[in-house]
């Protein structure tokens, strides 16, 4: 097998949907960027729907980035039954958050289909290598300002938290937690993994907690560690693609990779852990109480 550079614009193989037989766990896919993929426009949004439908994956978030994201993403949910949105401005992208940029966030809440607030949260590994990328302080305001939202619309609060533990449950205590709270792409060792199960906040596990090189070596002490109830699985599409196939383009049908990598961590069933972090996802979002779409999604062009 060739291991050049070429191999990293490969797509990873669809896999087998996890289950026996006709008995397939359907997977939640907690935390995607469905835009970022490429998926825009509506043929191609199809075509990425089905290759995750065809792997299993029958329900994802698809969450936003900057404020035309968040518009896309409230579309995209209301286009398909496969698709939920969580809108927000990321915290590199704090300085954006002007007042129009919170009428907007705020009205797109009200949307069918969001189900959660977010991303947003701190982000201390930018600091030092964007120029455009917001202060810590500009994103602390931020932060709280997504976190109220979030407690006044009763959504989940989705938390980016990169090489900034202390700092975002130091934001979390002085301004309350939401009662649903989810650490997405969960990167903290025991210590955080043993605060998220003291405070019932979900942690979002991504292809991350399946590489297998020393830094990521706390990251999987924290998610064989993690309970059960807490745990969902995600792929921060089109990053973060899951051992072996780590650096190629991430998609949804890429979900039960990591859930087999990560059951093996655990030493559980991938079936069982596909399943649980299914439950979770629909708890946490309230998935079976959203409306169906009003929209359809063009399908020319799909196989």
């Amino acid at each position: 097998m060739s291991s050049g550079r070429s191999d990293r614009n490969v797509p990873p193989p669809v896999p087998e949907p996890l289950g026996h037989g006709h008995e397939v766990v359907h997977c939640v896919d907690a935390h995607t960027h469905l835009d970022a993929c490429g998926a825009r426009e509506p043929e191609v949004l199809a075509q990425v729907l089905d290759r995750a439908t065809s792997a299993g994956v029958t329900a994802m978030v698809t969450t936003a980035d900057d404020l035309a994201s968040a518009r896309w993403a409230a579309w995209a949910a209301d286009s398909d039954p496969r698709v939920f949105a969580a809108v927000g401005l990321h915290p590199t992208r704090s300085r954006d958050l002007t007042d129009d940029a919170r009428a907007a966030i705020e009205a797109l809440t009200e949307q069918p289909r969001v189900v959660a607030v977010g991303e947003s949260g701190m982000d201390d590994y930018w600091t030092t290598r964007r120029e455009d990328c917001a202060p810590l302080d500009v994103q602390r305001e931020a932060f709280a300002w997504h976190i109220d939202l979030a407690k006044r619309t009763g959504l989940p609060l989705v938390v980016h938290d990169r090489d900034a533990h202390d700092a975002i449950l130091d934001v979390l205590a002085a301004e309350g937690a939401p009662p649903v709270t989810v650490f997405h792409c969960f990167s903290g060792g025991p210590e955080l993994a043993r605060r998220c199960a003291d405070e019932g906040w979900y942690a979002s596990l991504s292809g991350t907690a399946t590489f297998r090189n020393a830094n990521a070596a706390e990251l999987r002490r924290a998610a064989q560690q993690l309970p059960a109830e807490l745990v969902l699985v995600e792929t921060d599409a089109p990053f973060l693609t899951p051992h072996p196939y780590r650096g190629r383009p991430n998609e949804p049908y890429c979900i039960p990779h990591t859930v087999r990598g990560l059951a093996e961590l655990r030493d559980e069933p991938a079936e069982r852990l596909g399943a649980t972090s299914a439950q979770n996802a629909q708890r946490a979002f309230r998935l079976a109480e959203q409306p169906q779409p009003s929209r359809s999604v063009d399908r020319r062009g799909t196989q």
